[in-house]
């Protein structure tokens, strides 16, 4: 028998869109992303605004699972992604996906802890890509919400049952300087941060929801690393 909470995901179209195959968005795996609609942030560098924004989406859950079917044995991993993927409960669907074998990676904002813990101790989620939006003087201003606390919190969960994850940070110079990058090094390391905190150039698109410029090249020899492997991508 289906729970309420299955059934009312179900009927509802809260998939943006799916990425049929990847190789990059989860290392070592071949892997699928499904977009999942709305997000609890508003960041000004995103560049996913039409996902952020969108009322309906244009897949039901039962679409990405028959595709899912169709790919056991081609693909090894599913990404859950958005907008932000934690605003629904994805606990039946997550059980559904390892019912197929495969695995799941997470990608979130990190500010619902208490979903997280949920899918951890019920052994579905395999590995985490949490964003680093901003230090907590300028999280608000960027993000447009107070939930760094939030985010801090799910860092130390993570860290403290030794949980697989990667942390990492989209670059604008117009929002954040070496200054505050630094800032952020410095926070998880001292939380006890051992993994790699990867830094991605913002994206320039022809519409972000903070209408902003790509901005200048930050200076990576003002960087510091405090013992930390720092990687840059695209």
């Amino acid at each position: 028998m289906s729970t309420n909470s299955e059934l009312n995901l179900l009927n509802q179209k809260i998939i943006y869109d799916l990425t049929k195959f990847t190789t990059t968005d989860y290392i070592g795996h071949l892997s699928c992303i499904v977009w999942f609609k709305s997000c609890n942030l508003r960041c000004q560098y995103c560049y996913n605004d039409d996902i952020v924004f969108c009322k309906e989406g244009n897949y039901y859950i039962n679409d990405i699972l028959n595709f899912l079917k169709n790919r056991v044995g081609m693909l090894d991993s599913v990404v859950l992604s958005g907008g932000e993927a934690t605003l629904y409960d994805l606990s039946d669907l997550c059980k559904k996906i390892k019912d197929l074998g495969f695995k799941i990676k997470l990608d979130t904002n990190g500010t619902n802890l208490k979903l997280i813990k949920k899918l951890i101790s019920e052994k579905l989620l395999d590995f985490i890509a949490i964003d680093f939006k901003a230090p907590k003087y300028k999280y608000e201003n960027i993000t447009g919400v107070k939930k760094y606390d939030n985010f801090i919190q799910t860092i130390k969960y993570l860290i403290d049952i030794n949980f697989d994850f990667e942390l990492r940070t989209t670059i604008n110079s117009l929002l954040l300087d070496e200054i505050d990058i630094n800032n952020m090094i410095n926070t998880i390391n001292s939380l006890g941060y051992k993994n790699t905190y990867y830094l991605q150039n913002f994206i320039e698109t022809p519409s972000n929801i903070g209408n902003i410029d790509k901005g200048n090249d930050i200076n990576k020899e003002k960087l510091v690393t405090n013992g930390l492997s720092i990687q840059w991508r695209n």
